[in-house]
């Protein structure tokens, strides 16, 4: 199997010696010592916290880990267990600052050891992770993930809760040195007062007040530490397309945009590209939870494809990032496989409807054509039209219509959704309205007569692709069959020729079991897609699109190692907007909470979810 190299399309180079070139594949060293720095934390949060663990048979093990002995010594290994903790997760992925913090740790418990309990085996074994370190500095080479100075405020939540946990589990492990009975309310004060360097209502005996203190002590210390530096560090903000990138796209898509209906989402603002070295392909991505998340096939010229994908594993590699590929084609996903080994799974299909051969006659049509007459009957008109045609005080109330009617606090989408209407080079778009005029309808509404919208952006120069859907929510069911109806009735007056609709997620699994002769897997995995559809309405969106009679094209994930999946498609959720782990803007708008939307699945966009009020 070989491949065109980009920039040389008469050389044909081995995928294996591709491979080779690029050098060898990631090492197991620095997750054996993720683990090992994770196993080690843990022993020593135990050698410090809890007596027996000390005193027992293990205790000879434990002689050569930081700290056991003394009050001092047990703050110590509390301290050494949980920033080794910290540290597990970064050096795990080659992080380089991960390993500076360990290299400079690391000597500091081979003193602390031999000044404080004069332990020589547990320095020797400071110093021997050490060496390892320094052995293998050249695979902690990652550089930093995108971040913000939100991650302190995260810091200082996650850690304050988990130094008050830890810090009851101290307090409570001395249960024959307390004096008296201090019920859980006292513990708790006791512990929120040694978190700041204070004594509380906990008394002890036998010196175990000292060790407590300072144990509470080291934990409030650290989590102080980690949230300054944390806040007081430099932004690392994540990469957003530049004017330049998008001209550059631009042109891409202007030459070669009718291959992918989702090649145009790849000019969202929050995505990063990387171009391959002749400029004639690119690869948009967004990094989520360390997930380096592309959507669609990479955009221009096939036979550049490869470069730009070398140019995102690379980048990948360079910060230590998982690597995925959400939605892309049969032709996209062969290409991605072929050149970095990874692996690809059908996620589901895409609706597609070509306009020279959709009628409302029919069997087939019969509920579409139904409800189509029936809420023309009832006064409502349609307007389809390109954006670039529209004035610009009726795009404003179409944007403030889209954004009001959104109903929810954050835009949802990633893979197909832009995000903006009318934007500056998106007049092509082609929007859908539907009107009605009202006697008992507000006369200063801000939308006017306007009832619902959809927008479509250009797959070429024939064809579009649905990106959202939005209504009013007082407006009678089916809004969407009205409008999408009306635009591909109205495509060829605007040249369109084909239409892509939505993502269904498996599509083909839930055709297949509901068939006469499917066998049992097949029908308890469709049992288990409907019953998730009662939260990602996965079933109901297939129906959904079924009803303009569509082809289906198979779209598919291309991800590394099967463990990998469920990162990638938590990365995913995130990204589609259906998980939100930052905190709010602190003097955001709140917008007030309308009637409950259905939830959409992983891969489409904001335009599925009003599925259900259709």
């Amino acid at each position: 199997m070989s491949v065109t190299v980009d920039g040389d399309k008469s050389g044909l180079v081995p995928v294996r010696v591709r491979r080779i070139l690029r050098g060898p594949e990631p090492q197991k060293i620095p997750a054996l010592i993720g683990t090992a720095c994770t196993f080690i934390g843990l022993i020593d949060i135990a050698a410090g916290v809890f007596p027996r663990f000390r005193a027992s048979r293990f205790h000879t093990f434990t002689e050569v880990l930081p700290g056991t002995l003394g009050p001092l010594s047990a703050a110590l290994s509390l301290s050494a267990g949980v920033l080794l903790l910290l540290l597990a997760h970064g050096l795990k992925r080659n992080k380089r600052r991960a390993w500076r913090a360990a290299v400079v740790l690391l000597p500091l418990g081979a003193v602390a050891q031999f000044a404080w309990r004069h332990s020589v085996a547990g320095a020797l074994l400071s110093l021997c992770l050490l060496a390892l370190l320094v052995r293998h500095r050249d695979q902690f080479a990652a550089l930093p993930d995108p971040r913000s100075r939100w991650r302190a405020l995260a810091n200082f939540v996650v850690m304050g809760a988990g130094s008050i946990a830890l810090g009851l589990v101290i307090v409570s492990a001395h249960p024959r040195r307390v004096v008296g009975d201090p019920s859980l309310t006292d513990r708790l004060e006791h512990v929120l007062y040694g978190l700041f360097g204070f004594e509380g209502p906990v008394g002890y005996t036998r010196g175990v007040d000292w060790t407590v203190g300072y144990s509470l002590g080291a934990l409030g210390m650290l989590t102080a530490l980690t949230t300054i530096y944390l806040a007081f560090r430099p932004e690392h903000p994540a990469a957003r397309l530049t004017d330049d990138d998008e001209l550059r796209l631009r042109a891409l898509l202007d030459q070669h945009g009718g291959r992918d209906s989702l090649g145009h989402f790849a000019l969202r603002r929050d995505k990063g590209v990387v171009f391959s070295p002749s400029g004639k392909a690119a690869v948009c991505y967004r990094v989520v939870s360390g997930v380096m998340l592309a959507s669609g096939d990479p955009i221009g010229d096939v036979e550049a494809w490869p470069g730009a994908i070398e140019r995102f594993m690379d980048e990948a590699k360079a910060h230590s990032w998982t690597p995925a590929v959400m939605g892309c084609s049969e032709t996209g996903g062969q290409v991605w496989t072929r050149e970095t080994g990874l692996d690809a799974l059908e996620l589901g299909d895409e609706a597609i409807v070509d306009v020279a051969g959709f009628s409302l006659s029919g069997r087939a049509m019969r509920n579409v054509r139904q409800m189509v007459k029936r809420i023309e009957r009832n006064g409502y008109t349609t307007r389809v039209r390109r954006v670039g045609d529209l004035d610009e005080a009726e795009l404003e109330r179409v944007r403030r219509a889209a954004a009001d009617w959104r109903g929810t606090d954050t835009e949802r989408g990633f893979s197909m959704a832009l995000g903006r209407i009318g934007a500056p080079g998106d007049g092509d778009a082609v929007i859908a309205t539907a009107h009605k005029t009202d006697d008992d309808a507000d006369p200063h509404s801000p939308y006017g007569d306007l009832k619902a919208i959809i927008h479509f952006v250009p797959w070429g120069a024939d064809g579009m692709s649905l990106e959202l859907m939005r209504r009013d929510r007082s407006a009678d069911p089916g809004m969407n069959e009205l409008l999408i109806v009306a635009a591909l009735q109205a495509s060829p007056a605007l040249g369109i020729e084909r239409v892509s609709l939505n993502f269904a997620m498996f599509r083909s699994a839930l055709a297949r079991g509901e068939k006469i002769g499917a066998g049992p897997v097949l029908r308890v995995w469709r049992g288990l897609l409907v019953f998730l559809s009662r939260w990602f309405q996965i079933e109901s969106l297939y129906k959904f699109n079924a009803k303009f009679q569509p082809r289906w094209e198979p779209r598919f994930v291309v991800y590394r190692t099967s463990r990998d999946l469920p990162r990638i498609g938590f990365a995913a959720m995130q990204a589609e907007g259906f998980v939100n782990l930052s905190f709010p803007r602190p003097f955001a708008r709140r917008r007030p909470s309308p009637a409950p939307r259905p939830c959409s699945h992983i891969v489409p966009g904001p335009a599925e979810r009003e599925i259900r009020a259709a």
